[in-house]
């Protein structure tokens, strides 16, 4: 990645212009049997839209606070970047009656509720879809991303000193953020075209960390799983042959 990049916005367009075709988040769901393979020019529209969601729709601006209550899932990730993008603090299981926007999935409704700003929900549904039927109070996700546009540009320029993500107690500005990642990075021996399998939660920077980032800033890419409980016996090993896994962190 490039030397210069000091948020994770940074990060993702660097990515972009290196080799906007490889894969970046490929996702496993065992529970369901979702996968789900996006490329970098996949994830980076994703963002786009998500970010333009974001500031257009949910008017919000450089240091507002988004209560991200989402498990290790694609569209976290993708929630992630958008904050950066837009120059949000992304509060990892955030106190939704302390933030400006709440976005939840399906299990942590009642707790986002709290939340009096704008609240959008996400279904986690295999394939993107969906709320059978959409919660009251909330905007679905699903409904309001495909109409947003594929480019993004900021209002106003993202500060890389500024806090960008807490999590766990821990709270990094973007520039902090990417130079942990990239110190990750080394750690796990990820280079460019390595492939991270991580079973982790999101609810800690490690899980953040292994689930997203120090492969996005190694020039990697990640392979998320969750449920990884459900897998038959050898199924783990099979899907490390299957995706050429390279680094493992469970």
């Amino acid at each position: 990645m490039n030397a210069t990049d000091r948020t994770p916005a940074d990060l993702l367009r660097s990515a972009l212009a290196a080799d906007p075709a490889r894969p970046l988040v490929t996702f496993y769901d065992d529970a369901t049997g979702e996968r789900v393979e996006l490329s970098v020019a996949t994830f980076a529209n994703w963002v786009a839209k998500t970010a333009n969601l974001l500031q257009g729709d949910l008017a919000s601006g450089p240091g507002d606070r988004l209560a991200l209550h989402l498990p290790a899932h694609w569209q976290t990730a993708v929630w992630l970047l958008a904050c950066s993008s837009v120059g949000v603090v992304a509060e990892v299981g955030g106190d939704a009656a302390d933030a400006d926007v709440v976005v939840s999935g399906p299990d942590t409704l009642e707790q986002a509720r709290a939340c009096s700003g704008e609240r959008v929900a996400l279904a986690l549904r295999p394939l993107g879809g969906r709320f059978p039927q959409l919660p009251e109070g909330f905007a679905d996700y699903a409904v309001e991303v495909p109409s947003q546009g594929d480019r993004f540009a900021p209002f106003a320029p993202v500060d890389p000193d500024a806090p960008a993500l807490t999590v766990g107690g821990l709270e990094l500005t973007g520039a902090q953020l990417v130079e942990r990642a990239r110190t990750d990075a080394f750690q796990h021996g990820l280079g460019a075209g390595s492939r991270m399998l991580s079973g982790l939660p999101y609810d800690t920077w490690d899980g953040l960390s292994a689930g997203l980032f120090a492969p996005l800033a190694a020039g990697g890419s990640v392979v998320l799983c969750r449920n990884l409980d459900r897998l038959s016996q050898g199924g783990l090993e099979k899907r490390r042959e299957s995706e050429r896994v390279t680094v493992t962190a469970l």
